[in-house]
């Protein structure tokens, strides 16, 4: 089938439509809007673009968050939700989101409900907005549904850009050192390589190795490139791997100064991701199965499943969740409360903002650690360097000063 873009008046409203119908033919398309009750004005064949432009056009937080909340403001104003979406595809500069948001307009003009149109689009809606969608629906607050959803994806997105921020500074100096590590290999080596060939004495170990290393990266750095360029390919595609995610997941949870970091971020996902699923109405099974996925690590992900198949048997949340790997103390007796109070979505909302507070700490203190350890790894690999290939020079000039006494 194709897609063509209309646009039309609708004989009740005597108002134009714009938007995207998907057909066999122009024809068939003319067709399809008469029996919804409009009058073709026009009707085109979508373009689709080229390749540059769909392989460098993507969809943002931002464009979603911005969808989000135009829909929920819509809505909450009295608009038809077809007429909603139609005013937002006019509004979405973003070709890709309003693609989008066309093809749910078709959906939902086919007599689909609004979650199932959205779910059509995985790569840009994910489990947790549909749930809420869903839940917006049956209980007719959507508009309050939209907006939860849109919260929850700017808190998301803030959370992760103050992680990666953190882990921008440390990839960038490790570059750095890579760097001037490869500049003195492949420009200062050689030319003292040079100057030891002409004294004709037999060089220590380390600066023989150095002296080799450096000649065959000079010599062969094509073949350094091409393997480098095969492993890290490699390697990419192992982290794809169920084997390579979980090996990530084990790295994140355990590895020195960054675990309590990760260990945090998985905790505020959990919490925060929980209260707005439980706010919105969503049960506490369903809950859990989402907030298990949403957390976005194997291991975390199964403690919160684990805790699922027991609350299923009868178990409370608070004792089911209590002696889960990688779940934090104050969790479970923070969910107590709220079960003592009947708000645990409360609760797992004051979680949320503990640990998302934590986490800004956290992300402090690293970059004050890392800093230091970053220079002293940097001295001692240019410091390696300068030692192996001075040490010649000193022990020449150690002999001859023995020589001369």
């Amino acid at each position: 089938m194709q897609r063509f873009v209309y646009s039309a008046k609708d004989e009740q409203t005597q108002k134009v439509v714009k938007s995207v119908v998907q057909a066999d033919s122009e024809r068939e398309a003319a067709k399809l809007l008469i029996a919804q009750g409009l009058s073709p004005l026009t009707i085109q064949e979508e373009a689709e673009g080229n390749i540059l432009t769909r392989l460098t056009q993507h969809i943002t937080t931002k464009d979603k968050v911005n969808f989000t909340r135009s829909l929920a403001t819509l809505i909450e104003a009295g608009l038809p939700l077809s007429q909603a979406l139609n005013t937002i595809v006019e509004q979405t500069s973003n070709p890709k989101m309003r693609q989008v948001v066309q093809d749910i307009i078709v959906s939902i003009e086919g007599g689909h409900s609004l979650g199932d149109s959205f779910a059509k689009h995985p790569q840009v809606f994910n489990r947790v907005f549909l749930a809420l969608i869903r839940a917006g629906e049956i209980s007719g607050t959507l508009d309050m549904a939209l907006r939860r959803i849109a919260d929850q994806q700017e808190k998301d997105s803030e959370t992760m850009s103050k992680v990666r921020g953190a882990m921008y500074y440390p990839a960038i100096v490790m570059i750095v050192i890579l760097a001037v590590v490869v500049f003195m290999m492949v420009s200062i080596v050689p030319q003292v390589a040079q100057l030891y060939d002409g004294l004709g004495k037999d060089l220590p170990f380390l600066t023989a190795a150095l002296v080799a290393t450096s000649a065959f990266i000079t010599k062969f750095w094509w073949l350094v490139l091409i393997v480098a360029g095969f492993a890290i390919y490699f390697f990419r595609q192992y982290l794809l791997t169920e084997s390579g995610i979980r090996f990530a997941d084990r790295i994140k949870l355990n590895a020195p100064i960054i675990k309590g970091l990760f260990r945090k971020l998985y905790m505020a996902r959990f919490t925060r991701t929980g209260e707005t699923l439980l706010s919105t109405g969503v049960p506490m099974l369903d809950m859990l199965n989402i907030s298990g996925e949403s957390v976005n690590n194997t291991f975390v992900a199964q403690s919160i499943h684990a805790a699922e198949e027991q609350v299923k048997g009868g178990v409370a949340l608070s004792k089911a969740i209590k002696d889960q790997d990688y779940i934090a103390p104050l969790i479970p007796q923070m969910i107590k409360i709220g079960e003592q109070s009947g708000r645990i979505d409360q609760m797992l909302g004051k979680v949320a903002k503990v640990y998302e507070d934590e986490l800004d700490e956290q992300i402090k203190a690293i970059s004050t650690i890392i800093e230091p350890l970053l220079m002293v790894v940097m001295a001692v690999f240019a410091g390696g360097i300068v030692v192996a290939i001075l040490f010649p020079i000193y022990s020449l000039v150690t002999v001859t000063g023995g020589n001369l006494n």
